[in-house]
């Protein structure tokens, strides 16, 4: 390829706004990378650790002790366990104000539980917004560039008394640069995004079964409190 068709001089020869959507747009791209990176390795964790809490819950183990593990890692652990100790703990506030109803008692842990899921789920979800953004407004953004650059390039051209190709190719092609980075910042957030729902309705379904599995033990114990 030619050295004047290189992108580098493509991108110095365009106009100025040109330019500065090509700007904007590498740093969108920037960002959202980032954004897909910390993603990628949060969802891992969290998946990592609820499936360490699941096996340890399941193990038959004493609920108490349990409940006392995951207040001693209340931040470090997983949406699992913290779900876990906010059921648990509102189950035990109440018993200790010799609430003995069990629909009172589960219904309150209930509650605790669904708000920690309600919490759990907006910490998943950060920075999802800002990919599904990315990748719907950045080919528009791309295509306002190469719009302007176009217009631009004609403008130039009309005044001139002979077009040719060889005339009208370079300005078109500093246009086409615009596109060509805003499809380069979509199409990973538009694969990142549709990843990342899908693996997070999935842990959003493990938790709300969780929910209620645990909330069946917990009316078993609630029917146990003697009135």
């Amino acid at each position: 390829m030619p050295q004047e068709f290189s992108i580098i001089e493509l991108l110095r020869n365009a106009s100025w706004v040109v330019q500065a959507v090509v700007l904007l747009l590498l740093g969108v791209s920037v960002t959202s990378w980032a954004a897909i990176l910390r993603k990628i390795f949060a969802i891992r964790r969290v998946k990592r650790l609820t499936d360490a809490f699941e096996r340890e819950f399941w193990s038959g183990g004493n609920l108490q002790e349990l409940y006392q593990v995951a207040l001693q890692r209340a931040r470090d652990g997983s949406p699992m366990e913290r779900i876990f100790a906010s059921g648990m703990r509102e189950f035990a506030k109440l018993r200790e104000r010799r609430i003995a109803q069990p629909d009172a008692l589960l219904d309150g842990a209930r509650r605790a539980m669904r708000a920690a899921y309600q919490r759990e789920l907006d910490a998943l979800e950060v920075n999802l917004s800002f990919l599904g953004s990315v990748g719907s407004v950045s080919p528009y953004v791309g295509l306002f560039g190469t719009v302007w650059g176009i217009m631009h390039a004609f403008t130039g051209l009309a005044s001139m008394t002979q077009v040719t190709l060889a005339t009208v190719a370079p300005a078109i092609a500093e246009a086409l640069v615009a596109t060509a980075i805003g499809l380069f910042a979509a199409i990973p957030a538009v694969l990142a995004y549709n990843r990342f729902a899908h693996d997070i309705d999935r842990l959003a379904n493990r938790l709300e079964t969780f929910i209620e599995e645990f909330s069946n033990i917990l009316h078993r114990n609630a029917g146990a409190t003697p009135h």
